[in-house]
């Protein structure tokens, strides 16, 4: 240990209900809502993320000589690969063809978020890099204690990113769709920066959602009630039956969401008169709004578009927040006003062969993903600097 620096210990809980919530909130931090003990053990207690569900927490921590935390990590034991975002499906069955034995797994990541924040947690008066370097050790000997195949660190910060790098883990990029607020006063201000074609798409659509006859609003804090709750739940899982897939958030946890942090929910509903056909749940950071989760009752020109993604700017541009994260995948993002950016994620393998491809691949994904980033990019849809049209 170099001199300066106190002993730490590291352990893991099974549930994040035996951390207490301030010294664990202590070490996430007030920026991110997905990180945050409240949300965590919505999902947990809700039986969202349960070993039952393949989701077996492993939650890392890490005490100084005190027995004070001093640093955290969300980490689960993974008997599959659902729910993530950052798809290893094809690392798994190659593994499994050779004769390997991919599940379990370590993930640490918030389960069923694709959304950045940060995987190692660290008390503000703590040594940062002392306490994210135990953390990412630990880490890596609880999959060699244990004998799993690899651990995935998914959604995590540039800068940790950077740290698992160094120290030898294998890294990832991914991309998503981010609107940036650039000091708007207004949503027209925003509109104003577009090129002339956007703008005018983007009016035409928020013009044919309004013919509708619905009305949208956004609903939060002591506003939430039970049947707001009802109902969108109702559309979760219409969304979720269509996409062919089964819903991950069970009833329970919007009512815990509700009961722990309903101050940092922004539920944008659509309504034809007083009752609601659609909404889009965010959760709100310090200085974003986080888009997670849309369903419908009946389909509407552009509500998905109006509901999700023009709501959060003109919510974002009222409240000051800087940016807004709609969730993962669409580049049809880009033509609303969202550009393109990364998404970090890094992986320790066991296995050397397994290892080796993975690497390989990921040296040429990498490339990929910046690549496809740059192009997205020279088709901004933002005015240039001599872009005179009106």
């Amino acid at each position: 240990m170099p001199d300066g620096q106190e002993p730490l210990t590291a352990r893991t809980v099974d549930r994040i209900g035996a951390v207490d919530p301030d010294a664990w909130d202590s070490c996430a931090g007030p920026n991110n809502p997905f990180v945050s003990h409240a949300f965590l053990s919505a999902l947990e207690d809700s039986g969202s993320a349960s070993a039952e569900e393949g989701w077996m927490p492993q939650h890392m921590l890490i005490e100084d000589a005190a027995g004070r935390l001093v640093g955290c990590s969300p980490l689960y034991l993974k008997s599959h690969s659902y729910g993530e975002y950052v798809f290893d499906h094809a690392w798994a069955d190659a593994f499994e063809r050779a004769g390997g034995t991919y599940y379990p797994k370590a993930q640490c990541a918030v389960p069923f978020t694709p959304a950045t924040g940060p995987r190692l947690l660290v008390r503000p008066d703590a040594d940062t890099g002392q306490v994210r370097d135990g953390l990412l050790s630990a880490m890596i000997q609880l999959v060699e204690r244990l004998g799993l195949s690899s651990l995935h660190i998914t959604f995590a910060t540039e800068t940790e990113w950077r740290r698992g790098g160094e120290i030898g883990l294998l890294q990832r990029l991914g991309e998503q769709f981010h609107w940036h607020n650039d000091g708007y006063d207004s949503f027209d201000d925003f509109l104003a920066a577009l090129n002339s074609r956007k703008r005018k798409a983007i009016r035409r659509e928020r013009r044919q959602a309004a013919e509708s006859g619905l009305t949208i609003r956004p609903v939060t804090g002591g506003d939430l009630r039970t049947e707001h709750w009802d109902a969108f739940f109702a559309f979760y899982q219409n969304t979720s039956d269509r996409k062919w897939g089964w819903p991950y958030l069970t009833r329970e946890f919007f009512d815990l969401l509700h009961e722990r942090m309903a101050e940092r929910v922004v539920l944008f509903l659509a309504e034809d008169g007083d009752k609601p056909v659609a909404g889009a749940l965010n959760l709100l950071g310090s200085d974003a709004l986080y888009g997670r989760n849309w369903g419908a009752e009946k389909r509407v020109p552009f509500l998905h578009f109006e509901t999700c993604y023009y709501q959060a700017i003109d919510y974002a541009i009222g409240h000051g927040l800087k940016r807004v994260e709609a969730g993962a995948q669409g580049p049809h993002k880009i033509q609303r006003g969202y550009v393109p950016v990364r998404t970090y994620s890094m992986h320790h393998v066991a296995n050397p062969s397994l290892r080796r491809a993975v690497a390989d691949y990921l040296e040429h994904e990498r490339r990929a993903v910046d690549r496809e980033i740059a192009a997205f990019g020279a088709h901004s849809p933002y005015r240039q600097s001599n872009d005179t049209s009106g």
